[in-house]
């Protein structure tokens, strides 16, 4: 189920930056489908109004979509996992418990020793 939201969010999010290039830019920068040279863009199959009015909707559905898709993923993403966290997984110092320490006494210094004669 993963994998098939994940395709269609790659689709939508192809199809969303296609429709956003396409767009006539108003302020000159990367507008790509610009007016062509008779009538509307398009090739005079639709007027400049018509076809802004198209690609903005169409923008305003595939964004629609895009969000509504990663919500979706989001959620069953986070649904599926353990909920375990990575730090989970890594013993910290306070859950391991420490060997026990055996006291040392201190000894008393040893008499030096003689020679044993035979």
């Amino acid at each position: 189920m993963l994998t098939v939201l994940l395709v269609i969010h790659v689709l939508v999010t192809i199809a969303l930056i296609a429709i956003v290039l396409v767009q006539k830019s108003e302020g000159g920068a990367l507008g790509i489908g610009g007016s062509g040279g008779s009538g509307g863009g398009m090739g005079g199959f639709m007027t400049g109004r018509e076809q802004a009015n198209l690609l903005t909707r169409t923008t305003a559905v595939l964004a629609a979509l895009f969000m509504g898709l990663s919500l979706a993923i989001a959620i069953i993403t986070n649904n599926s996992s353990e909920g375990d966290s990575i730090l989970d997984s890594v013993e910290t110092p306070a859950q391991t418990a420490p060997a026990p320490v055996m006291p040392v006494e201190p000894q008393a210094p040893a008499a030096p020793s003689a020679p044993v004669a035979e």
